[in-house]
């Protein structure tokens, strides 16, 4: 299955249009070292959490917005021979150093995707992530298996849900102090593109509705700890396949 490597941003709202081109500047360069898709999705239905939420993951100031933004791999030998190469570029310092956010607060780590239902790129993305319980991983791969054909009935293109691989410990923040992880747990990164915003509205709908949703059993991850949002495209850049 796929390799994901996984980001959250905190951007300032007022650098949307700099952050565009930043990322535009990065995607015409990361193909070149072997990233297959790069995908960018600007905050627009992120909720506040009681216990945590995309804006505290980062700990985003007042003004700032959040990103949610992935890069996808065939595999994970192909994304660590990309990053060699990303490393050692010198059009990436360049762009790394005019950057528009504060990188010390970005969160990334790599996911090794466990459900990938669907092929086709939506214009809408619903994002989340998820601490897992100790033990639980196969637990809840079977219930992600079971969730994303439903999800694909009621109008989403793509499913992709992806278990913590090579995710670091961050010194201001991470993946695993988002969720505020407990001694064992494992994080997800997950998300699901949609054909447009209102496909997703109605299609959520449909989902909370559906009578096969219904667990079976104890839930494999914390709720009160995982935290999602849905996200508007920004960039979704696919490397070209020589003909």
């Amino acid at each position: 299955m796929t390799y994901i490597e996984g980001f959250v941003v905190p951007v300032p709202a007022a650098n949307k249009e700099a952050y565009c081109m930043h990322a535009n500047s990065v995607a015409s360069l990361i193909h070149e070292c072997g990233v297959v898709r790069m995908a960018e999705g600007w905050g627009d239905d992120v909720p506040e959490g009681k216990v945590t939420d995309f804006k505290g993951a980062v700990k985003a100031e007042p003004g700032e917005t959040v990103v949610f933004s992935w890069f996808e791999y065939p595999s994970k030998a192909a994304r660590d021979a990309a990053n060699e190469k990303m490393m050692s570029h010198p059009g990436m310092h360049e762009i790394g150093a005019s950057a528009p956010f504060d990188g010390k607060r970005m969160i990334f780590g790599g996911f090794d995707a466990i459900v990938e239902e669907g092929a086709g790129h939506g214009g809408y993305v619903d994002g989340w992530v998820v601490p897992v319980l100790p033990g639980k991983s196969e637990a809840y791969r079977a219930m992600a298996a079971k969730a994303a054909p439903i999800f694909r009935e009621h109008g989403a293109t793509r499913v992709v849900e992806a278990i913590a691989d090579d995710v670091p410990k961050g010194k201001v923040t991470d993946f695993y102090r988002a969720v505020k992880a407990e001694d064992g747990e494992t994080v997800v990164f997950s998300f699901i593109e949609w054909p447009d915003k209102a496909t997703r509205d109605a299609g959520w709908q449909k989902v909370m509705a559906d009578e096969r949703m219904k667990p079976d059993g104890d839930m494999p991850f914390a709720g009160p700890r995982m935290f999602w949002g849905g996200f508007e495209p920004i960039i979704n850049s696919a490397a070209k396949v020589p003909a």
